[in-house]
């Protein structure tokens, strides 16, 4: 499984209020919520995302509530990955749970700028940097992982294999 996009880069501790401010969260629909993701940290970011575009961040990605409605913005916004240093706990589970490939690497999350092309392959764990040529490691995803990401989520994943 692999990822491809341009990277939206941002600094540390990008919490899930400036990813989807609390004024919001009265939907629950992925493409209302994603028509506003980013827009107190990145005004335009909701429209210059593509599909399969990525967000490079340092440490403590998605800290603060655990809401749910932040990675899900962000994969409804057309993001394929999250690359940071670290991640907040509940930002990685709700991650996970909602089919939104995250992968940690400080190197890669310190050396990747603003407008670079990437490339992940979850697979093995590496992330390639084709606008810089370099490649830089991070955790590969565990069969199981693959599986809920590419099921698209924890509810598919398990509508699917309670279906068997």
């Amino acid at each position: 499984m692999n990822a491809k996009g341009q990277v939206f880069k941002y600094g540390d501790n990008v919490d899930t209020d400036v990813i989807i401010p609390a004024r919001y969260l009265n939907s629950f629909d992925g493409k209302e919520l994603a028509e506003h993701v980013m827009v107190d940290i990145d005004p335009e970011f909701a429209g210059k995302v593509q599909k399969g575009d990525m967000v490079v961040a340092l440490k403590n990605f998605g800290c603060g509530s655990s809401r749910e409605h932040a990675p899900l913005a962000l994969k409804e916004a057309g993001v394929s990955c999250v690359i940071a240093e670290t991640f907040a706990r509940i930002f990685y589970r709700n991650s996970i749970n909602i089919g939104l490939p995250i992968i940690e690497s400080k190197e890669a999350s310190e050396d990747i700028q603003n407008g670079d092309e990437v490339e992940v392959d979850f697979d093995k764990g590496i992330i390639y940097n084709l606008t810089q040529n370099k490649e830089y490691k991070g955790q590969p995803f565990p069969e199981f992982m693959q599986k809920l990401i590419a099921a698209g989520g924890l509810v598919n994943y398990t509508n699917e294999n309670s279906e068997r």
